[in-house]
Formats: C-alpha cells, structure tokens, sequence
C-alpha cells in the first residue's frame, strides 16, 4: 500500500498521477473503516482528500503555516502528517483526537473545532508573520464545509481585506456555502485571473494608464470598468473583491494537478490575501454518504429512541400542534438536534440560520417580540458562543424564548471544545432566566411544556447526550418544584438532571450503610425550589451532584442560599461535587464522570468523607 510510505508531507511530493489516485482511495478506505468503528466526522474527511493531497504538495508544513476551519475535516490532513496508525484509537480516551490537536503534531497549528473562526487565526498569524518578531511563514487558511455561514468568519474576511496581509484562502465548497455557476468563459476566465504573469503584466498596464499626461486616469478607470463589468458577467467575485480580497475559482476540488497549478500560482502573488475556490463533493467516494441527502453522512451520531434528543423531538411536537405561535430555531444543526420531524410536520416553522449561533438568539428575541414563541435549539457548548446575545438581546428585553440544548454536561468523544458544562454556571447569571435540568425521558417533555407556559422572560432546558432514565407519570414533576424521591434525617443529596441516576445509586449504598439519606431531583436549577432549600437545611450534611462546572454552578448556589436559610442555628456542612475548571480530554461520558467523583462510587466516598469530618456544624463548600 502507497499509504503505509507516507509519514511526512515530504513523501506526498515523489508520487505521480496514478499514484496520488491510488492514495487518495487508500485515504478514503481507512477514513472509512475508522469512522465506522469509532465515530466521528465522516462526509467532510471523505470531501477533501485530493484538496489536502494538493495541499500539503505545494506548501511546505509545517513551515507554511495550514489551518483548517472546521477541524472535523482534518483527518486526510492527520494522514499526510504521520498520524495514519492513529485511526486505531480515534477519539478514544488517551487516543488520537477528531480535531486538529496541538499536542499531537507540529503540523496542527490550532484546535479549531468551534466553526468560522479560521479567517481571524488566520488574520493574526499573518500581522505576527509580517512583524519584527516574525519568521515570514506564509498563512493558508482552509474555510469551509458549512463555515462560511458563521458571522465571524465575514469579520475575519473583512478585516484581512483592509489590511491587505497576505494570505491564501482556500474555500472548500462543498454545497454547504457557496455554488455559483460555472461556465466555458468563466473557467477560461479563471486561469487567467490565477495566472501570476497575466497579473504582473496587467499591473504594468494599468501603471503605464495612470501616468499617461491628461487621459491616463480616465482610461484607467475604463479599463477597471471593463474588469469590474466581465467579472459581474461572469464571476461570483463582486463580494470578495469588494472587500479587498482577490478572488479565483471556482476549481474542481478533486482535480489534483489543477488544485497544485491554482495553489502555486497563489503563492507566487503577493500584495494581500487571495481566495482559491474550490468545489468539492462531501461524501466522495462512499455510496451511503453521497446518497445521503440531508447530511452527506456528516457524522454518524443521529437521535437514539430513548435519548433526551428523541424526547425532545416528542415533545416539540405534541406542542407544535397546539401552539401555532410556536417556532423552532437551529445553527445548522436541525437533524442532530432532533428539530427535522418538526420542520416536516410544520412547514415553514423551522429556520436554520446557519452557524450563526449569535444571529440564531437576536433573531429569536426579534421573533418573541412579534408575538411568536421561538425555541433554539443548539448544543449546549454552541451557545456559550452567543452568551451575550443570551444576556443582553433575549434576557434584558425580558424576551419569552427558550432555549434547548442538547449535549450538555460532560459528551466524552469529542474533546474539550464539546464537553457542555458552562451552560448552568453563565445562564443562572441571566436575571429573570428561568433554567431546567430533566432527569428522565417523560421529565424533558414536561419541562418543555412549563417552559412554554412562562412568558415573562426566557428560559432554558439543558439535557445530557446519553440514554434518558425512563418514569412512571407519578415521577414525573411540575412546574418550577424539585421532587423529593426519599425522605431522611442525616445526610440530604440534591441532584441535578441526568446525575440523579449516579445520586440515586449513592443514596442506597449509603442507606444500607446506616445512614438517613433525602434525596431530591432539584429540576430547577434557577430559581431553586425554596421547599428544597428548607428541607435541606434541616439535615447536618447536603451534598450536591451536579455535570457542569462546579465553580460557580449550581450547588456554589445551593450553599449560599442554605448558608442565608440557617443564619441564628448550626448550619449544614455542604459538600459540592461537580466538574473542574480545566480542559477535559476525550473519552466515553461515563469513565471521564467516574474520574471526576461524579458516578455512584464517586459520590458515596464524598458523603462518607464529609460526615467523617470533626467540625460537623462548619460550612465547608
């Protein structure tokens, strides 16, 4: 196999034609093998094989400087840089990552997993190229696959075209951004445009126009005009160029020699930052992804029956029947959030702005205002991205939207940009939030439904990616009340959502150690049960469980207000058990909830740690 030869960028270089072609399909074949046995990003990868082939052929990594937006589509990157026997262990606990990683290789510049942020890395790599501290490294930043939707790549484009640095974008188009139209002329007219000598000679051009005596400014801008009006004809240039960005393309994104003439050409210009667009198919080479036609087999994560997700896609709705008012909002993200059964049942109901999380909750608050009742829907890591749009757009304006996020808490194979555990700490801080945390499949669609009852300010849902805990209707809370599942006199735990299992467990092993144990599902997390908060203050120990950061979380909360209940009588002693402020690598939920304290094992050791202390009355968080 060519591939087993592969172990730097160096050894693309000595391959010819028919070689590349065979590698480009041994690529795709492990791709393949390793997404279905692990997971991870599959139709992207299978897209841009032959762009990372031309790619890592004419620029020299890690010397020129690669980054990659999204980094879901970095595995062929991960191959030509010397990771190939990786893909054992893709996105397995102390395995290689589905990301870009900056311990894994000098070649991966940024973990970028979070979209449309490359052009701004990219902006300030080149201002750090070009100073006195810098190397003079030239800056390719790869854009695509949905990220030319994000707000913040445009600020990015914006800001590098008034700069004027020097910079290669590559916009992989692959039906998820652009798709202009592509003609005879307008292909001839490319190879002109990314011809470095046709542009050094139209300069002089346009130089000898200028300083012609009396016509030369007139007869320079005809010949601007002339240009400006072929292009509008002929080119989708007028949005870059207007920005100060020249552009060239579209190429065919799995032609290999015309990918490496377009990228050598490029680098052989100067004078500011240039696009190369190139058209790829997401999925290429594999029937199921190229047949798929909502996803391109995307990833292989879909909503499980029994999942939170497949609750929630219950529960929209059976509401969606009987609040017509009611519309759903996603960031490119309707299938994995469980909104497409909506969209089918309610045309017109559903808007997918794109990544665009910030754009997603303003328009939100906009739609509220009118009078309609938006849910966005969103992962719970995406919509800290949109914390100020949350805070001030829907939150000040007193707005009536609800926010569902999905894969909140600790998700495990994706790494620490997608574990969702700032959701609680920032949005309990939203003043009139109201935020709930289901513990149970039939819990979520309650909640959804008392969420939607409440129009005097927003509020959120959050839920777990893992299987939902299934209840009789007798379980099954109300409104904003915690529910009490056992009533003890010596030691009180207050979970929160999906930890109830884990706390439930706990409870028992402690029971058939002696111990009186309450235990209450807390549900709402902002504003507390007050009925909670008493019957915990008359236990001498509580202990909170909670899968989001510990540090100023839910049970930093849970102790303050029992530290102000018990003021003038010994107050509990409160142990807070919840995920810390670092970075948490990759790894299956359960075993990353097990290291952190936070399974049932975990949380019995912190009970019987702290009714063992010698200071029983002393506040202790």
């Amino acid at each position: 196999m060519i591939l087993e030869s592969i172990h730097s960028p160096a050894d693309l270089k000595a391959l010819d034609a028919e070689q590349l072609e065979v590698l480009a399909q041994e690529m795709r074949d492990l791709i393949v093998e390793s997404v279905t046995t692990h997971g991870g990003h599959l139709g992207s990868n299978l897209g841009v094989v032959e762009l990372t082939l031309a790619l890592h052929r004419v620029f020299d990594s890690p010397d020129d400087i690669i980054l990659w937006d999204t980094g879901h589509q970095a595995y062929p990157h991960k191959i030509v840089t010397g990771r190939t026997g990786g893909f054992d262990t893709l996105r397995q606990a102390g395995g290689m990552s589905g990301y870009p990683s900056r311990s894994e290789s000098e070649h991966d510049w940024i973990e970028n997993s979070h979209a449309s942020t490359v052009l701004s890395w990219a902006y300030g790599l080149a201002v750090a190229q070009a100073s006195p501290q810098g190397d003079g490294r030239r800056v390719v930043a790869v854009i695509g696959d949905g990220s030319m939707t994000g707000g913040m790549a445009f600020e990015g484009l914006n800001n590098l075209g008034h700069s004027g640095r020097d910079c290669i974008i590559v916009l992989n188009d692959n039906g998820r951004s652009y798709a202009p139209t592509v003609s005879k002329l307008g292909e001839s007219l490319v190879k002109i445009r990314n011809n470095p000598v046709y542009m050094r000679r139209q300069a002089k051009l346009e130089k000898v126009l200028a300083e012609m005596p009396v016509v030369g400014g007139r007869l320079e801008r005809g010949l601007e005009a002339t240009k400006a009006a072929i292009r509008e004809l002929w080119e989708p240039t007028a949005f870059f160029e207007a920005l100060g960005v020249r552009y060239a393309g579209p190429f065919d994104g799995h032609d290999i020699p015309a990918l490496e003439e377009a990228l050598r050409n490029a680098a052989e210009m100067s004078g500011g930052p240039q696009v190369i667009h190139v058209l790829t198919q997401k999925g290429r080479g594999y029937g199921p992804a190229e047949n798929d036609p909502i996803k391109r087999l995307h990833d292989t994560s879909e909503a499980k029956p029994g999942s939170y997700t497949a609750a929630f896609t219950e529960a929209i709705v059976k509401e969606g029947e009987a609040r017509p008012e009611l519309v759903a909002i996603t960031a490119a993200m309707p299938d994995s959030t469980g909104l497409l059964p909506f969209a089918e049942r309610f045309p017109g109901r559903m808007f997918d702005v794109g990544i665009a999380e910030q754009h997603a909750v303003t328009a939100a608050a906009g739609m509220a205002m009118g009078g309609l009742r938006p849910v966005v829907a969103v992962y719970s890591t995406f919509l800290t991205r949109a914390f100020d749009q949350v805070n001030l757009d829907v939150g000040l304006h007193e707005q009536p939207v609800v926010f569902c996020l999905d894969r909140a808490g600790i998700t495990g194979d994706d790494g620490p940009s997608h574990h969702g555990v700032l959701d609680m700490v920032l949005l309990t801080k939203v003043p009139g939030m109201t935020v709930f945390a289901p513990s149970s499949y039939q819990e979520l669609g309650q909640m959804l439904h008392d969420a939607l009852e409440i129009t005097t300010g927003p509020c959120a849902i959050r839920w777990a990616k893992t299987a939902a805990r299934q209840v009789a209707d007798h379980e099954v809370g109300h409104g904003l009340q915690g529910r009490r599942l056992r009533s003890g006199d010596e030691l009180c735990i207050i979970s929160v959502g999906k930890m109830l299992d884990a706390a439930e467990a706990a409870a028992e092993m402690l029971a058939a150690d002696g111990v009186s144990v309450t235990l209450w599902d807390a549900r709402v997390v902002k504003p507390l049960d007050p009925a909670m908060l008493a019957d915990a203050g008359r236990h001498p120990y509580v202990v909170t469980v909670e899968d989001g950061l510990r540090d100023g979380g839910v049970g930093m909360a849970v102790a303050d207000r029992l530290c102000e209940l018990t003021v003038g009588r010994p107050e509990p002693r409160v142990r807070v058990l919840g995920v810390p402020a670092a970075y948490i690598p990759h790894g299956k939920p359960d075993a990353i909830l097990a290291e952190l304290g936070l399974d049932a094992a975990g949380v019995f050791a912190s009970a019987v740690s702290l009714m063992a202390a010698d200071h029983p009355h002393g506040a202790s968080v």
